[in-house]
């Protein structure tokens, strides 16, 4: 089948085709596609992993374990490159009632038969799907009868059903739906989860070619380059979602948190005003004010913005750590182990926050509850070296000589530029 768009003009690029032979069990690999739920298609784009390679009847020859929807049948199957590697097709209990309604053999490949079929994206039945690997569908390209879309044509099912036939239809009929951006956008927030940053970069900067100025394409983008120690250049992704959209608060705290990682703290909080300026309630804008400030020294101003962001969000262990510090800094110990304990009583695994309490416990020369608060910031996180060293100090003040070594040299085997060690 043929497609044609409406417009010469359209500048949507296609989907490229991938060797299916390349696929292997325990790949990553990601479908697209849409169910109507309550009368709208909605865009579903669903992360998922090869669980078989094998042939069945009707072309199917890759098993992957994805929850997907009704209706998402002849959507592309990518892998993390981006290319298309199978069409999706039927799920096993649709594969099992198949075979029944012909008359044929059940196939063995299939791995959950007595499961019904669900339409609910996020339902636990029919977790493994069959799809049509592009080898098959080139080996038998010559036999498709060349047609007709129209991109006016909205029959979606019509779509659908061209998809399965033809995988080279993929990419102009998702150009033609206008729906190419959000696949890149949305391979780009999954492969963020994954931490695979320089990926996530390349996946937003596709989608940043086909809508230029989409501003949380834009955010989102700069966000990874932070990830990856890039600050100067986030900032330079910020400030274009700033240009194309001024009232997007989020942008403008992301600005700010890369000011204040280059050291340029006084910019930074002109940044996170302007995010509380659009959004007073965005509790985390107004920690990352109060991280700025301390920067500066002024601890007092970091707690007033600690504060604001605890009155928000009472639930934020971050803020109540971060204001722990700041009273230490201004020699307020007993009140930073309280703001310690509440962060602790929110995260209990919060390393940082029990490091900060040892500290705050050994200003009050109490050298063996501190390394009580060490031990369990040292069991969260072994491989910290902080604690190591601070437990040491502790030691140290107790005269546990030895002990105190061992600790030093822990905190060294971690960290062997770590001088205070």
């Amino acid at each position: 089948m043929e497609f044609t768009a409406k417009d010469n003009n359209c500048p949507y690029p296609s989907l490229t085709l991938g060797d299916s032979d390349q696929v292997s069990t325990g790949a990553q690999v990601y479908v697209s596609g849409y169910s109507k739920r309550s009368g709208v298609w909605v865009n579903h784009f669903v992360p998922g992993n090869v669980t078989a390679i094998g042939e069945l009847s009707d072309g199917y020859g890759i098993a992957y374990a994805v929850t997907t929807a009704v209706s998402m049948s002849g959507g592309p199957v990518v892998n993390e490159k981006g290319e298309i590697i199978a069409i999706h097709g039927h799920s096993d209990s649709e594969i099992h009632k198949l075979a029944k309604r012909q008359g044929k053999a059940i196939p063995q490949e299939p791995q959950a038969l007595t499961e019904e079929h669900s339409d609910a994206l996020g339902s636990i039945t029919s977790v493994f799907k069959w799809g049509i690997p592009t080898k098959i569908y080139l080996a038998h390209l010559a036999q498709v009868s060349p047609g007709a879309v129209s991109q006016e044509n909205n029959n979606f099912l019509l779509w659908a059903m061209a998809l399965t036939i033809s995988g080279t239809l993929l990419g102009l009929a998702l150009a033609a739906m206008k729906r190419v951006f959000y696949f890149w956008f949305l391979l780009g927030n999954v492969l963020e989860k994954l931490g695979k940053y320089q990926d996530v970069i390349a996946s937003l900067d596709n989608a940043i070619k086909i809508k230029p100025n989409k501003h949380d394409a834009w955010n989102s983008r700069g966000l990874a380059l932070g990830k990856l120690g890039k600050d100067q250049e986030a900032i330079a992704s910020y400030d274009r979602a700033i240009e194309i959209k001024p009232d997007y608060a989020d942008p403008w705290n992301n600005r700010g948190v890369a000011l204040n990682g280059l050291g340029k703290s006084q910019e930074a909080i002109a940044s996170f005003d302007k995010a509380i300026k659009i959004q007073s309630d965005k509790h985390d804008a107004w920690n990352s004010r109060g991280l700025a400030l301390r920067k500066l020294g002024k601890d007092q101003d970091a707690i007033t913005s600690y504060d604001q962001a605890i009155e928000i969000k009472p639930d934020y262990a971050e803020a109540w750590n971060n204001r722990g510090v700041a009273l230490n800094g201004l020699g307020k110990y007993q009140d930073a182990i309280a703001s310690f304990d509440q962060a602790i009583k929110i995260q209990l695994d919060y390393a940082d926050a029990w490091n900060s309490r040892g500290l705050a416990l050994r200003k009050l020369r109490k050298d063996q509850e501190a390394i009580i608060s060490y031990d369990q910031a040292i069991e969260i996180k072994p491989d910290y070296a902080d604690p190591w060293n601070n437990r040491g100090v502790a030691l140290n003040g107790l005269g546990k000589y030895q002990d105190a070594i061992a600790s030093f040299d822990q905190a060294i085997k971690i960290q062997l530029d770590y001088a205070e060690a």
